[in-house]
């Protein structure tokens, strides 16, 4: 055999076995019991899991000294299929109504459902009505773009309620809330929004926008990170009691039987990659369309509570899919949001001086960047 056949055949098993073992990342404890499970550090601090996370590290410090040193992806963006600086500017001022979409529905249905951002935060006494009043109006505010900004400080604020109501645990675990209570409160809602049309006093500085989707790709990592620790790495009983109710270990259906701590421990892995990777911006096109199909495939296993639930992750890696990192990209996102038919109204003088101070730093600025 050739090497090259060798090495096709190796990268061939293992997308399979990537795409078998994220299959179990599906929330547990939104679907099988968790009372009984506490976190087993004991059951973590063993040499497998211990070099299951050593391992991933390794791989997540090389890929931090690739990306230094290249800087960009090796996956084409938008920039490359043709596309011109105005229309990626108009499409990232479409970005914040996007995005609201994909988390406003999710908190309208935890609202009305009584769970505090995700089904296993189930909400105790009186806050049951408070906090779900709370989701649907800071859901309505962020869909229509009214008052966006205090709706992001009052998600923000929810977040922080959520440690004393149901536990800092699960509050990490949906720290991906957090990134966008920071990004909604840092951007705006955007051109396609009641505050750009009525309430311009709303809208933030472009310092503060700069600083959006940082917020956002960090608020999403965080939380992948810390749920491949409590729902598998620190909680092994909980993912093997989830594996026996639902049979998805199909390694051996590849020929690579794996037992199923061991399965668990891959997934963990993955899972831990793939938060890593875009907690810190390293090669985050290639870890999404990695992780973007075995996602997905558990959909139709668990049908509407785990689509209504990924939303805000679906939504953030289409956002971060299309993003490229560096000065240009930085101007083109204050242009889409502050510029265009619907550009923000400076209250003053000063305020214009201070967004274009901020918009010819980030060089090129719009209109180099149409030659690129």
């Amino acid at each position: 055999m050739s090497q090259r056949i060798y090495v096709r055949r190796v990268v061939f098993y293992l997308a399979l076995l990537l795409a078998a073992v994220h299959q179990v990342s599906a929330h547990e404890k939104w679907f099988h019991e968790t009372d009984p499970y506490p976190l087993r550090w004991d059951l973590y601090f063993r040499l497998l899991p211990l070099a299951f996370t050593a391992a991933v590290l390794l791989v997540t410090l090389a890929a931090w000294f690739w990306w230094k040193r290249r800087g960009r992806s090796f996956v084409p963006g938008p920039e490359n299929f043709g596309t011109t600086a105005e229309r990626r500017a108009a499409l990232y001022g479409l970005v914040p109504a996007i995005l609201a979409v994909h988390v406003a529905v999710p908190l309208l249905v935890s609202g009305v459902q009584g769970n505090l951002f995700t089904p296993n935060n189930r909400l105790p006494g009186v806050s049951v009505y408070v906090l779900g009043l709370a989701q649907t109006g800071i859901a309505l505010a962020l869909f229509y773009g009214g008052l966006a900004r205090v709706g992001a400080a009052a998600l923000a604020v929810l977040w922080v309620v959520g440690i004393f109501l149901v536990g800092l645990e699960q509050m990490l675990e949906s720290a991906m809330y957090l990134g966008f209570a920071a990004f909604f409160f840092l951007a705006g809602r955007g051109p396609i929004a009641i505050d750009r049309l009525i309430l311009p006093r709303f809208e933030p500085s472009a310092q503060l926008m700069l600083k959006a989707i940082p917020a956002l790709r960090t608020g999403l990592g965080l939380s992948l990170v810390v749920v491949a620790f409590t729902e598998k790495f620190a909680n092994i009983p909980l993912a093997l009691a989830f594996l026996e109710r639902y049979p998805l270990n199909f390694t051996s259906a590849l020929g690579i039987p794996m037992s199923n701590e061991t399965f668990i421990l891959c997934a963990g892995s993955v899972e831990l990659l793939v938060g890593l990777w875009i907690l810190f911006g390293l090669f985050t096109r290639e870890i999404i369309l990695i992780a973007w199909i075995p996602i997905n495939m558990t959909l139709t296993i668990f049908n509407w509570t785990e689509l209504i639930g990924h939303l805000p992750i679906y939504g953030t890696l289409a956002v971060l899919l299309v993003w490229a990192p560096g000065h240009e990209n930085l101007a083109l996102w204050l242009s889409g949001l502050r510029e265009g038919p619907l550009a923000i109204l400076e209250r003053d003088g000063q305020q214009a001086a201070d967004a274009e101070r901020v918009k010819s730093s980030v060089p090129p600025i719009i209109r180099g960047a149409r030659s690129v």
